[in-house]
This record gives structure tokens, sequence and C-alpha cells, in this order.
């Protein structure tokens, strides 16, 4: 693991701690243990960056649940703001990332609660980078690295801080101006919207989506509705 020579900045409301091993395993036990909502766990290694935050939602899952679209797109902006113009990032409904159409790195999310209704004590969201490729550039056309694509100059610890701060804006900005402002700015970097997707095993054309960001996939007989909830890793 890269050491940093300095402890990363963050927002007031937040706080950060480096770990030894995956960020958003670290950040799912420190919620577990009850830490304080803000903290964002993060480890910067030479091929790969990760970093998760712990939320403590006031509202029912299914709507907290939109917290991870929305630090999807807290990353875009920080990585926009941070790397060349002509990098093109998009998001995967399911949470992946793609630079410059590629697969590269993703988001994932865990919480105390697994019922649409309830509310959870706590929610962490979190996102798993590569910064070089294990393999030679081109081998798997449809992956890459960071590095890869023209952010050589991009440094990770800049890029963690950025995303934390573009994230706490959109919350605040959610939760000022409600779920309009976030669905425009997401909806211009989704990726394969209108397009044929598989999702929980069912094959169709991606619409769009809901309210609370469900997948509306509609295939020859009806559309579905496919909740974000539908994405939450089990916890420990």
């Amino acid at each position: 693991m890269s050491k940093i020579a300095e402890p990363l900045t963050f927002p007031p409301a937040m706080s950060g701690e480096e770990v030894g091993g995956d960020p958003f395993d670290g950040a799912v036990m420190r919620a577990i243990r009850g830490c304080d909502a803000g903290l964002v766990c993060y480890r910067v290694a030479a091929d790969r960056m990760g970093a998760a935050l712990v939320m403590t939602p006031e509202v029912p899952l299914a709507k907290a649940m939109t917290m991870l679209p929305l630090c999807g797109v807290g990353f875009q902006n920080a990585l926009g703001a941070l790397a060349p113009p002509e990098v093109a990032v998009h998001l995967a409904w399911a949470g992946g990332i793609l630079i410059n159409g590629a697969a590269c790195g993703a988001f994932r999310s865990c919480a105390s609660a697994q019922e649409e209704s309830d509310v959870p004590d706590w929610l962490v969201v979190g996102f798993d980078l590569p910064l070089t490729l294990a393999s030679v550039p081109g081998d798997v056309p449809d992956q890459t690295a960071l590095y890869e694509e023209g952010c050589a100059d991009v440094q990770p610890e800049r890029l963690i801080e950025a995303w934390a701060r573009h994230t706490l804006n959109w919350i605040a900005r959610w939760e000022s101006e409600g779920a309009k402002p976030l669905h425009t700015e997401w909806r211009g970097l989704a990726h394969g919207l209108g397009e044929t997707v598989v999702q929980d095993g069912w094959s169709g054309t991606f619409l769009g989506v809901d309210e609370d960001f469900g997948m509306l996939l509609r295939d020859a007989e009806t559309t579905h509705l496919i909740p974000l909830t539908h994405l939450l890793e089990e916890a420990p």
C-alpha cells in the first residue's frame, strides 16, 4: 500500500480514515460498530484505489438507496474536474463506472436493513477503481484502468477528496431541492439508456428509472421495475 505523506482533507461534515484492507469492508465494519456518519474509509495502492462513505439515512431504504447513483454522480463530477476534458465518464445503473466507454471499477452498497420500508441505521456506498491493468492493454478491450485513459496525472488522493466534496454537495442539493436535479444530471451520464440490457435475469430495453432510480426494463410482454435495493450486498 502506498503511504500518504499527509492525511487527506475532507469537508467539515466528513472525516477520513486510511485503511489497510478493502475500504468498503472497513466502512461496513465501522458502521456496524457505530461510527459517526460522514466517515470516509480509503486506500490507495500502486495498482488500484478505493473509498467508501458511511451515512445514516433518515428516510426509508427505498429512498436512501438514491445515494448509490448520487455517489456515482459525485465521482463523475470529481474526475471530470481533474481529468483532461476529452476523458468521458459514464455510470451503469448497477454501479459500474465506464471511462471512455470501457469498464473501470464500480460502486457497491450495503445497509443495516433490507426491507424497502425500513429506515436503515446506516448505509455504506463505496467504489473500487483500477489504476493500472493487470493484463496488456487491449487484451480485454471492454475493460480499462484510470492511467490507461489519459489520467496518469490524476492523483488518487485528490480524486478521493474531490469525490467527497462533490458527493456532499449533491447530498445537500438532494435534501433541499429534491431528486429532480440529480435525475437530470444522472440521465446525462447513464450508460445503456434505450439499449437492450440484462438485469436480474430479465432482458429488455432500458427505458430509464422511476423516482427512486429503480430500473424500468421493457421486454416483449411488460415493463419490469427493478428497485435499487436489489443491488445491496448482505451485511456481515
